[in-house]
């Protein structure tokens, strides 16, 4: 099976993938933490998961608003849930926290020219805590997270796994999968508190299969069996999150389901506010819809 990935390219692919699985493990967040937050019931007192998801959205929010990329995102999610697992945190500081989180993601991967003053980052959020608040909530984060900041993520494996199916495939059929139709789905997932117990590989083959089967792109299923061996996936583990996965994509697709909203972000960015904003960041997107199908 592994003849598949053959190629020279695919070899140099292949030996980042077994890099980064092997850096997996560090720097998650604590499952038993995660499942102590699912638990909780919503008195205003405690962290629940529906807070930290109603957090999380927000983050996205800020994200698009920026343009940053989704790497930024997948790392702020990341920092959040390894404190959130860690620390019993209040509502009330819940935004401080997320905030800070968001800002330690957004220092460590966009260019330094993209990266917001703290200031300008709070009035956008429209919280009422000062700049002060938000670098002494990050310096407990940096403590907390022992100070290692860099994680592995699901979107780095995302990116892998994409990289190495296209290498796989003819160049005629590249357009097989979308890569901004995955990165959407992988964004509806980290807003639920649920996928940050899955290993980030796991949840990236799991969109990436979902997807391929969506698609009807039966030639790329010997290169996902591949993958998964590589990666020392159990069948079962695979199969249970991308059940989980489809039902979270199918719930983001209705209606009911609640989504990040960008409304108060192009409200409180206008007239003198506008003004005060280096027009280099000033650049309100369209919150990330998973597109129907590929073009």
């Amino acid at each position: 099976m592994i003849e598949v990935l053959t190629t020279t390219d695919s070899q140099k692919l292949l030996h980042q993938l077994s890099a980064l699985l092997e850096q997996e493990p560090k720097c998650q967040p604590k499952v038993c933490g995660l499942r102590l937050i699912e638990s909780a019931y919503d008195k205003g007192l405690r962290m629940t998961a529906r807070l930290r998801d109603f957090e999380v959205k927000d983050l996205l929010s800020l994200t698009q608003f920026f343009g940053f990329d989704t790497e930024t995102f997948s790392l702020a999610v990341n920092l959040l849930d390894r404190f959130l697992s860690k620390m019993k945190v209040q509502p009330k500081h819940l935004g401080c926290v997320g905030l800070s989180c968001f800002y330690l993601a957004v220092k460590t991967i966009e260019e330094e020219r993209n990266v917001p003053l703290a200031s300008d980052l709070i009035r956008i959020s429209q919280y009422r805590f000062t700049v002060s608040d938000l670098m002494r909530m990050e310096k407990i984060v940096l403590e907390k997270v022992c100070w290692k900041v860099k994680a592995t993520t699901a979107f780095q494996f995302l990116q892998l796994y994409y990289s190495l199916i296209q290498e796989n495939l003819p160049f005629e059929r590249r357009n097989s999968l979308n890569f901004e139709r995955l990165e959407a789905q992988l964004k509806a997932c980290h807003c639920r508190i649920l996928f940050s117990k899955a290993r980030p590989s796991v949840l990236a083959l799991s969109i990436i299969a979902l997807e391929i089967q969506a698609q009807k792109c039966v030639e790329l299923t010997e290169v996902v069996e591949c993958l998964q061996k590589h990666s020392k996936i159990n069948g079962r583990d695979l199969t249970f999150w991308q059940e989980l996965v489809s039902k979270c994509l199918t719930e983001y697709s209705s209606n009911k389901c609640s989504k990040p909203n960008v409304q108060k972000l192009k409200w409180i960015v206008s007239g003198r506010t506008a003004r005060q904003l280096r027009h280099s960041y000033y650049r309100i997107t369209h919150l990330p819809t998973i597109p129907e199908t590929v073009p």
